[in-house]
């Protein structure tokens, strides 16, 4: 490996030491700090064979992340961790792996109770609008979320 080579990969170390990146993320920032594509090529392969940098765990981390904090719904966790660079394959299969543990009427029912503030009135068409717009917009399936917004205006159930 060439001087620059090694500086691209150290630099690549100290960029992952911080937080996990996507390979793609991680090309861009050492393309950001002016290293040649060739000694990125190198540093990022050495990384890869170390195992320091791997699209699988990144997408496996985001995913976990976005469900468990954030409360995000399958598409918004895939949309998310495309956005870092990562196949859309890879990303699927993350995001399978992590919802297979997770039950997907409570994260919709918690992401909910989250934006609900006080007694919004869930029968008001405009709030409920507003809310079904939300949570389609956080990845939630259509119909869960419209069943979710039905049972919640029947019962009075706010919060």
């Amino acid at each position: 490996m060439s001087d620059g080579g090694e500086r691209a990969y150290v630099a690549g170390l100290t960029l992952l030491a911080r937080r996990e990146l996507a390979e793609a993320q991680l090309r861009t920032r050492l393309a950001r700090r002016k290293f040649d594509e060739e000694d990125i090529d190198a540093a990022v392969a050495r990384l890869r064979r170390e195992r320091a940098v791997d699209d699988r765990r990144t997408a496996l981390a985001c995913a976990r992340t976005e469900v468990r904090l954030k409360h995000r719904g399958r598409a918004r966790v895939v949309r998310q961790i495309e956005a870092l660079g990562i196949a859309r394959d890879v990303a699927r299969e993350a995001v399978a792996e992590v919802f297979a543990d997770i039950d997907e009427t409570a994260l919709l029912e918690r992401a909910l109770d989250r934006r609900l503030r006080g007694a919004m009135a869930l029968n008001d068409a405009a709030v409920v609008r507003r809310l079904h717009r939300y949570l389609l917009g956080q990845g939630f399936d259509s119909g869960r979320v419209i069943a979710l917004l039905r049972r919640r205006a029947k019962t009075k159930e706010y919060l």
